[in-house]
């Protein structure tokens, strides 16, 4: 995989993690059916911690959970290892 294609990968992921959040904000107000938390959690370790990170606090929305206030950038974390190990055995290049 390119690197240049990895970054649109990480871009289009991280849209849809932010749009995720909003949508989930959005049904929480208004009383419908949710997004669960583990889907949530899925696309952070598919590479949307930062769009779900930035959407938990553009729109406040499970700020108060520490599931979510600690978990997230632990994934963040993870994701950063894990692409510093692919560049290193060439995955992405």
């Amino acid at each position: 995989m390119t690197i240049n294609s990895f970054i649109i990968y990480l871009l289009i992921i991280n849209l849809f993690g932010f749009l995720v959040m909003v949508i989930d904000k959005f049904k929480a107000k208004k009383g419908f059916y949710r997004i669960s938390e583990k889907f949530i959690f899925i696309i952070c370790l598919l590479g949307a911690s930062i769009g779900v990170y930035t959407a938990m606090f553009l729109v406040r929305h499970k700020t108060k959970h520490k599931t979510f206030t600690i978990g997230v950038p632990l994934i963040f974390v993870v994701n950063i290892i894990c692409v510093y190990i692919l560049s290193t055995l060439k995955i992405i290049y």
